[in-house]
């Protein structure tokens, strides 16, 4: 086994299988910066590569044995399958070839301030929040975000201070990879229970991140699961909470609901710092904000430059993300992929002054889709109209028997279909002027959106 820490000093060529992937992307574009010799691969075209190329890098398309030659370190993304003829000719090479998690980890240590955020439910629109605090505060950060910041038209950047902000993901104890200086603990929910298989050994994962993290954990104590995994974290940093309750050293206080978007205080101390109004819906957002607004003071921003910051801030790409209104019908597009993430969206959307909320739904891999199958279907009932598609695999094979017929089964009321145009067709036939369609699901079901609204323009230039 090698050191990649102490290859990535000596080689100058990187391949990238999956380059166009949102998680791969951030990482070329840092080595790239870092004066690295890159190519890479993929099999869709996206504005992801667009950005690629932009930068000079060669992207093959399709994935094949060839595209490895001449490279001195490989990186793959995990979305591969085993089979795929790229990664198998990469680790019979011989040249050191590793999953994208331990580049990101090596990476990490090239900075002396990585902050990594994690939890269950709020990585992205966190992230993205507290790097807006930051670029917009002149800290000049590296930032790797799961979503699009439409502050910077991307996700992700490279900056020219020694502070990196990333996601922390713990898909696989991915984030065990990781480095960070400072991390922020948001939630621990039941999820990738395929992986983890009990909820103990995901709070375990919790804790070990924690046990990872050089100097200040940040936490959330009004998190029951998240308290647990922090209280058996290793000594020897400072642990700072946030949340809601008396005891915690950063609070949300005087929490108020104007029209699905919330408003607070911020205490510190004992001392109202600021008070804040968020332009994204959900009472959820509460806690990411304030989560952000305490790492970025903790990190020297004042507050008056976190709140201008936090205010101006309308979402990170496919966090209900507006995409338009057409012949009085308002679309939306959400990565909710958990039941949770549902119930907080579809609660907030509820909210909001539309008529009707219209939930157009993908499913994403089996294994959750079967064993949340239940509270499935309770989150999605919070909409007036459920509109499914057939489950998106992924990395799974169907080996629970599951479709989505079965949880269309618990739905009163709800219709599901094969493909993304007879989604768009039933919806231009159903929806009304003044309801708010909102697609779900973090796989490609934001494609579906994009149909409807190239259906209503053509309803629109026909009028």
């Amino acid at each position: 086994m090698f050191d990649l820490d102490e290859l990535l000093r000596r080689v100058q060529r990187v391949h990238f299988i999956g380059i166009g992937g949102s998680g791969m992307c951030p990482l070329a574009e840092i080595l790239h910066n870092e004066g690295y010799a890159l190519s890479g691969s993929d099999n869709n075209e996206s504005d992801t590569l667009a950005r690629i190329r932009s930068m000079g890098i060669p992207v093959y398309m399709g994935q094949r044995a060839e595209n490895i030659e001449g490279a001195q370190l490989i990186v793959y993304t995990a979305a591969l399958l085993p089979d795929n003829p790229e990664l198998v000719a990469a680790k019979a090479s011989g040249i050191p070839t590793v999953e994208r998690s331990k580049l990101f980890g090596a990476i990490s240590r090239m900075y002396g301030n990585c902050i990594g955020v994690c939890g269950t439910h709020g990585k992205t629109t966190t992230t993205s929040m507290l790097s807006q605090i930051l670029i917009e505060s002149g800290a000049d950060p590296t930032c790797v975000i799961g979503g699009k910041l439409p502050l910077i038209g991307t996700n992700g950047r490279v900056g020219h201070s020694d502070t990196m902000v990333c996601e922390a993901c713990e898909f696989v104890d991915t984030f065990l990879d990781l480095s960070p200086d400072m991390s922020v603990f948001l939630n621990i929910d039941e999820d990738h229970l395929d992986y983890f298989k009990t909820v103990d050994n995901l709070k375990a994962s919790f804790t070990k991140f924690a046990d990872l993290t050089s100097r200040t954990v940040l936490y959330n104590a009004d998190d029951a699961r998240t308290v647990d995994a922090i209280s058996k974290a290793e000594t020897g940093k400072t642990f700072l909470s946030f949340g809601q309750g008396e005891n915690c050293d950063y609070r949300a206080v005087n929490v108020r609901m104007e029209h699905a978007f919330p408003a607070f205080d911020v205490v510190h101390g004992g001392e109202t710092l600021g008070s804040v109004r968020l332009s994204v819906p959900g009472a959820h957002n509460v806690y990411n904000a304030l989560a952000a607004i305490a790492a970025a003071l903790e990190n020297g921003v004042p507050m008056a430059q976190c709140v201008a910051a936090v205010e101006a801030f309308r979402g990170a790409g496919r966090r209900f993300e507006m995409l338009g209104t057409y012949r009085g019908v308002t679309i939306a597009d959400d990565y909710a992929h958990h039941p949770k993430e549902i119930a907080v969206t579809l609660t907030a959307a509820k909210q909001m002054d539309y008529k009707r909320v219209i939930a157009v739904f993908q499913p994403f891999t089996y294994s959750r889709t079967a064993m949340l199958i239940d509270e499935f279907a309770e989150a999605l009932q919070i909409a007036d109209g459920i509109v499914m598609t057939e489950i998106m695999g992924s990395r799974e094979r169907n080996t629970y028997g599951v479709h989505t017929a079965d949880l269309a089964a618990k739905i009163p009321g709800s219709v599901w279909f094969e493909t993304f145009d007879q989604v768009a067709d039933y919806i231009v036939q159903n929806a009304e002027p003044g309801d708010l369609v909102i697609t779900l699901g973090c796989g490609d079901i934001y494609k579906a959106a994009k149909i409807m609204i190239k259906k209503y323009k053509a309803m629109e230039e026909n009028a």
